[in-house]
């Protein structure tokens, strides 16, 4: 398998444990942030979608202009505009992009968030938007001829976009999404399944489950695999974890100064990935040596919250593990966003590499 690692692009340097600091559209602070995951070796840099934050297309394209390689993973809520303008926009950017979009596709998410922008549909009835949703995308990016669609949640008459993706067929989709609905709009649609991070013998499993709803639609050798993690780095071991109690500490700070904001009605229970991690982190404070549940267990793990702590060598031999029950993509961010992206370039990244390397190269050997 491939290897791609994926960071991260906010407008505004700030974490669970690091209150925002600059503008909330901080163009300086983007321009670092990009190039710095450009020059340390990321494939590509997610842009997350909120509804209390800059819009992430629009971030996107900013950040296209800034870079010359990386890839621009944009988070993608179905149903806030029609698909087919939606798609226009997508193809518009791979061009500017010179080919480096590519599409996560969120449908749950915190309900309450969805609510926001007027979005009251139930779970299910979300999922099976999105399936026709992703439907009228291809359509709409392959289509040679002028298409009508008529179906649940979309009617489109005539329609014929010019603007077609640069990469082919259409843009590459990262899906997210722990629920059994999920998994079926995923296995249909997904060229990545993105996961937060549990213990290894869980991600195993939901491969497995994955894989087999993919066969479904003949599609079980295409769809990889996506993990989402915080990695906590120290010079040694007891340095990491120290860390990481720093970390937990500013967290629990910042925690009680946002407790009575609206978003915590949903703590805890805003999707399926949120009730997993939060019942990780009831379990125990740490899985498999070194995945923490600390901050998921604090935030209600709204978003991507557990890490793997240690040395370097240590993380990049606990990332290994997941690789080899199917992972080939990771998602890392840090608390301390620029400094740790820098560092993930400089110490972990080019770790993983080449123990996957090494792995692989024992392997032909040993089938030679």
């Amino acid at each position: 398998m491939s290897l791609e690692f994926i960071g991260l692009i906010g407008p505004q340097e700030g974490s669970e444990s690091q209150a925002p600091r600059g503008p909330i559209v901080d163009v300086e602070f983007v321009k670092a942030f990009a190039q710095a995951q450009e020059y340390g070796g990321f494939d590509k840099v997610l842009l997350a979608v909120n509804t209390s934050a800059p819009d992430s297309l629009v971030l996107a394209s900013y950040a296209a202009a800034l870079t010359k390689r990386i890839g621009l993973l944009v988070a993608h809520r179905p149903g806030f505009q029609a698909p087919t303008f939606a798609a226009r926009q997508f193809a518009t950017l791979d061009h500017l992009s010179q080919g480096r979009a590519a599409i996560n596709v969120i449908t749950g998410g915190d309900s309450g968030d969805l609510q926001r922008d007027g979005d009251f549909l139930d779970k299910d009835a979300r999922y099976a938007r999105t399936d026709e949703y992703l439907d009228i995308f291809r359509k709409t990016w392959t289509s040679t001829e002028p298409f009508d669609h008529q179906g649940e949640h979309y009617r489109i008459e005539d329609n014929l976009t010019l603007v077609k993706p640069l990469q082919k067929p259409y843009l590459p989709i990262y899906f997210s999404g722990a629920s059994d609905a999920a998994v079926e709009v995923a296995a249909k649609h997904a060229d990545v399944y993105m996961m937060w991070g549990e213990p290894v013998e869980q991600i195993r499993e939901r491969i497995i489950k994955v894989r087999k709803a993919a066969a479904r639609y003949g599609r079980e050798k295409h769809i990889r695999f996506s993990l989402s993690l915080r990695p906590i780095l120290g010079a040694t071991e007891e340095e990491a974890w120290a860390r990481a109690e720093r970390i937990l500490a500013d967290a629990q700070e910042l925690v009680q100064l946002r407790k009575n904001t609206r978003r915590e009605k949903n703590f805890g229970k805003s999707n399926i990935g949120s009730e997993r991690l939060v019942e990780l982190a009831s379990q125990r404070k740490v899985h498999d040596k070194r995945l923490w549940t600390e901050i998921a267990a604090l935030t209600g793990a709204a978003g991507n919250s557990t890490s793997l702590v240690g040395t370097p060598e240590q993380v990049a031999e606990a990332a290994l593990d997941y690789y080899n029950v199917g992972v080939s993509t990771f998602l890392f961010r840090g608390f301390e966003q620029l400094r740790d992206a820098v560092e993930y370039g400089q110490e972990l990244l080019p770790r993983i590499r080449a123990l996957v390397e090494r792995q692989e190269k024992a392997g032909k050997l040993q089938a030679g």
